[in-house]
């Protein structure tokens, strides 16, 4: 169950994108940047275990960092704000906030904020 959270009006949820986006897209070259520093299959295969383990702990942080800022991540890379009646929705590399969807629909049920 998610705890309370803060309900942002829509330029309030635009306000926090760019920080949003920032955090997201450094999270994303620290894991390209480590998947990058392996050099063949055979690596792969040996340190596969290790790789899947640091990713999770890098997404965890990811996770952990957009909480701080009143946001809901709710699958990797897609961020959701409380409206107070569903979610402002955005998803990586979405150049803005650009859709809504009620509390019980999700990611399928977005329709486009006009």
């Amino acid at each position: 169950m998610e705890s309370p959270s803060t309900v942002f009006s829509y330029q309030q949820a635009l306000g926090l994108l760019p920080e949003v986006r920032r955090i997201t897209h450094e999270t994303i070259q620290k894991i390209e940047s480590m998947n990058h520093q392996i050099k063949s299959r055979d690596e792969l295969e040996q340190k596969r275990v290790e790789l899947e383990a640091a990713t999770e702990a890098i997404v965890s942080d990811w996770q952990r960092k957009i909480r701080a800022l009143g946001c809901f991540p709710k699958d990797t890379w897609l961020v959701d704000w409380d409206s107070g009646d569903g979610y402002y929705c955005w998803q990586y590399p979405e150049p803005t906030i650009g859709h809504h969807h009620g509390y019980a629909e999700g990611f399928s049920g977005r329709i486009p904020i006009q």
